[in-house]
């Protein structure tokens, strides 16, 4: 291992140690361990800022600014009382609806995108009825992580996989990964609401106040919310349309997010800008450019051929070590620049002698999806949430997280490798 790869290694295992002992704030951190990888000379200004993915950075701004607009109409509470008392205030049912909801739209939109819409409506739910919102915040972000797995459209890993195998086409992902997906989710919210069975309780009081409320009575703004609809209405089309169209999510949240502000007024722009959550945006950055520097160094690279190396070619064996390899470097490291190193690898593969790299493929996409759930910083999603909910006193720990997710995580894989077994290589 040259000097190079050495310093950049120590700088992502410090930075890493850092943010699960919580010393000193994840932002700080990890903004200080990118700057170090430019200033040590592992990447230059430009690759630093090439690594950055401002695609991300663009869609969490636009649907801030959306949501945190959007929030001043009362429309949140509204749907929270609404279906609260749909399932007469049940926190489990509510539990098992919220995630549900959460998994089926993060298969069709970016799973950003997803928790920023549920998150706030959860937290008002579970405010009412007096309950923490910690299990249902966890199960919105695992299942969030689920459902984008289901399609090739709701995680980038799917869509780069997709795009570079003509094969694989959207009805391929659905036909192949949609139904493993639901009962992973099945069984991640049955492993949820075993856990926390004793958290998910409330009482009679509660309930019965919350079944009296008339949830119209939340909407204060009626005018602002029929812009905010109309608004939001057009940038989920935009998101469903992006294969016609080709416009980055970013570019048609941000399209949203500006038109919003231009037909509510200026009186709303101080509202958008204190709704964007800085530091989640900062804490991005520099693991984007910490994990630019492993890539750059080629640790990434050759991490993945020496794993490879070890099975010889040998179609089981080197489908399980992608999926359980994936899923363990996507924990921990952006899947984005894990699952580009990967895609040319497993295509060459098809030139040393596998005929058949559907299980590879299908393998890679389970892997680095769900890896995404075991730990805090394993997916975008996952941030987010614990950035939302530290803005309204609910701490998420690198730890507390890694607890619950990594288990969880560990149980998907397993469930994903007898389905790949089955499926592909009986």
């Amino acid at each position: 291992m040259g000097t190079q790869e050495l310093i950049a290694l120590v700088i992502f295992l410090f930075t890493y140690a850092m943010i699960i002992s919580e010393q000193i704030h994840r932002t700080t951190i990890a903004m200080l361990g990118g700057l170090l990888m430019v200033a040590l000379g592992i990447l230059d200004q430009k690759a630093a800022i090439h690594y950055i993915d401002f695609n991300t950075i663009g869609l969490l701004v636009g649907m801030m600014v959306i949501v945190g607009i959007t929030a001043q109409t009362g429309v949140f509470e509204y749907i929270a009382i609404w279906s609260a008392q749909k399932v007469k205030g049940d926190p489990i049912k509510i539990l098992v609806a919220l995630s549900v909801f959460t998994a089926i739209a993060s298969a069709f939109l970016d799973n950003v995108t997803t928790v920023l819409l549920v998150v706030p409506v959860t937290l008002s739910i579970t405010n009412q009825l007096k309950v923490g919102p910690i299990p249902y915040l966890l199960s919105e972000v695992f299942a969030s992580n689920i459902g984008g797995t289901a399609t090739m459209i709701g995680d980038p890993p799917n869509i780069m996989i997709g795009s570079a195998v003509k094969g694989l086409t959207f009805n391929a992902f659905i036909k192949n990964l949609t139904l493993i997906n639901l009962l992973i989710l099945i069984v991640t919210i049955a492993l949820l609401v075993v856990f926390y069975r004793k958290q998910l309780r409330t009482t009679m009081k509660y309930k019965e106040e919350l079944l009296k409320k008339d949830a119209h009575k939340e909407l204060k703004d009626p005018v602002l919310l029929k812009k905010s609809l109309l608004i939001i209405f057009l940038t989920l089309v935009g998101f469903f349309s992006h294969q016609f169209t080709h416009l980055e999510t970013a570019t048609i949240a941000l399209i949203g997010a500006f038109l919003l502000l231009l037909v509510t007024g200026d009186k709303y722009l101080a509202v958008a800008l204190e709704k964007i959550e800085w530091t989640t945006l900062f804490f991005f950055i520099g693991l984007f450019v910490i994990v630019g520097g492993l890539v750059e160094t080629g640790l990434i690279g050759a991490l993945a051929k020496k794993a490879m190396s070890l099975t010889g070619g040998e179609l089981k064996s080197t489908t399980f070590l992608v999926l359980w390899m994936s899923a363990l470097i996507s924990a921990f490291v952006d899947n984005i620049p894990f699952v580009a190193t990967m895609i040319p690898l497993i295509k060459e593969m098809g030139t040393l002698g596998i005929t058949n790299l559907d299980p590879l493929w299908w393998s890679l996409s389970l892997g680095a999806c769900l890896g995404g759930n075991g730990t805090l910083i394993g997916a975008s999603a996952n941030l987010v949430v614990a950035g939302i909910a530290s803005k309204n006193g609910h701490h998420i720990s690198f730890m507390r997280f890694l607890v619950i997710g990594f288990p969880i995580m560990i149980v998907s894989i397993l469930i994903s490798t007898v389905y790949v077994y089955f499926r592909y290589l009986m």
